[in-house]
């Protein structure tokens, strides 16, 4: 007898109706000894499996209890009581894996509400339970998304290295990977420690972004993306902020900045109408979760929509785009700037902050927006530069609660202008001679973005602590499981 997921029961129970058969997963709650609440983590909903307690010795009940696994063999058949359409009549059970209710009672799996804190603590059990269920099943639909995306759009998927001689950021806050005894080193001349006798003869890191070795793919396979995962060593210890996270990188060869933007708006609505399509019994109930957290919140601080009202601001809207320039002035006349009511400064060439961005998003278009053009000064050395000599083609999204949601440019493209922008970064052209020839040889316009992954997922499900939607955070003084 093979055995059938919950949620196959749950959608299409009537086609197993009077059928013999089996179930797996573990007890949420055995209340009378008669009712068991099984779920599997296919679907958030429980199964229920009707046992006739006087066919069963109460002895042989009794490891029935709350996060035990158990298997199910009976009658599916119409339930008789509310709340669901089917339910199991037992006729026999095994215990696959049984637990002590008394070490239940100081894990998450004891029936209550529990801190998200304590949740983080537990890591290892908070897939069972019914938030993170959501959220890391909307975290794999929203994967499987992406790279649909890209599939149906003939985009070729590259693995770029782990490990690295680059920093592709120019911030220079990478973790180091050495062979070298750390007690030990070998030192050189200068006494500085010698990465010439370490494994690959030189320093190396793990990587902070996929997008310089995207753009060599890119200029041969004409258009790929990246999805792996990369790696800061910030030391910051906020919500917003992990040191090991995912990302998202395509890269298109001939597509110019306004190109970049039409791709980027595709893909965040292809998302979000997809996570809308497929994942509502999940999305419903963080959305409850999500209206409860923002009731709690001061009124100046709530959102004005709801979770799934989110992602339809972004899938039922067109993107508004303008000038960082233009941004600036908007900001600089707004109410909210004359009556002082930003705690970040507004002047030209400094980095809009997220309470800038969200305005701009809720108050003044009411819909996503796309700035570009940026000044030089606070972009990356590889974006484009404009004619006016002052900003490059840079754009970055805005999305509602979060600010900037996705980053990216147009690619500088010009030799003589890529080593001019090097020496003004301080950066050793010899360190990235590869990522220079490809502008000697059939050089080309190009352009891509970059989005964390973990951001897209923190925002499709409401979750306000990055470290609440990836399975195992790596953090500041964090790196348990």
């Amino acid at each position: 007898m093979a055995r059938i997921r919950i949620s196959e029961l749950l959608n299409n129970g009537a086609n197993f109706l009077g059928e013999k058969i089996e179930i797996k997963g573990w007890v949420r709650a055995f209340r009378s000894k008669r009712f068991v609440q099984l779920n599997d983590g296919s679907c958030m909903a429980n199964i229920q499996g009707v046992i006739d307690f006087e066919k069963f010795e109460e002895a042989a009940l009794r490891p029935i209890s709350t996060g035990a696994a158990v298997c199910l063999k009976g009658i599916l058949v119409e339930s008789q009581g509310s709340g669901q359409a089917v339910e199991l009549q037992v006729e026999s059970f095994e215990i696959i894996g049984s637990a002590d209710p008394d070490e239940i009672q100081k894990t998450i799996l004891q029936p209550k509400k529990h801190s998200l804190d304590l949740l983080r603590e537990q890591a290892h059990l908070r897939f069972r339970t019914n938030t993170f269920g959501a959220v890391f099943r909307i975290r794999h639909a929203a994967s499987f998304a992406i790279h649909k995306f890209f599939n149906e759009r003939g985009f070729n998927y590259i693995h770029t290295p782990i490990l690295t001689g680059s920093d592709a950021e120019g911030a220079g806050e990478m973790f180091r990977v050495s062979t070298l005894d750390p007690k030990n080193p070998p030192l050189d001349d200068e006494g500085n420690v010698d990465y010439s006798k370490d494994f690959f003869g030189k320093q190396v890191n793990l990587t902070v972004s996929g997008q310089l070795e995207a753009e060599l793919a890119a200029l041969g396979l004409g258009q790929v993306y990246t999805f792996g995962p990369t790696f800061r060593a910030e030391n910051s210890n906020t919500s917003r902020h992990l040191a090991e996270f995912w990302m998202i990188e395509p890269e298109v060869a001939f597509n110019d900045l306004f190109d970049n933007m039409d791709l980027t708006e595709a893909f965040l609505k292809y998302i979000g109408t997809y996570i809308l399509d497929n994942c509502g019994e999940d999305l419903s109930f963080l959305d409850q979760r999500y209206t409860q957290e923002q009731s709690q919140k001061p009124q100046n601080e709530r959102s004005h929509l709801g979770l799934i009202e989110s992602i339809q601001f972004i899938t039922n809207n067109d993107f508004k785009r303008l000038t960082y320039t233009e941004a600036i002035d908007v900001l600089r006349n707004s109410k909210a700037y004359k009556k002082k009511r930003f705690e970040f400064p507004v002047e030209w060439g400094t980095d809009l902050q997220s309470e800038h961005e969200r305005y701009l998003v809720e108050k003044e278009f009411k819909c996503p927006v796309i700035l570009r053009d940026y000044p030089s000064g606070i972009k990356a050395f590889y974006m484009r530069q404009n004619d006016d000599g002052k900003t490059v083609a840079a754009m970055d999204v805005l999305f509602p609660g979060i600010g900037e949601i996705v980053g990216g440019s147009q690619r500088e493209e010009r030799l003589d202008v890529l080593k001019s922008k090097c020496k003004d970064f301080n950066i050793d052209e010899k360190e990235l001679w590869w990522y220079m020839e490809t502008r000697k040889f059939g050089t080309v316009p190009h352009a891509g973005f970059g989005m964390g992954f973990e951001r897209l997922v923190m925002f499709l499900t409401g979750m306000s602590n990055i470290r609440d939607v990836i399975p195992f955070p790596r953090a500041r003084d964090n790196a348990e499981f």
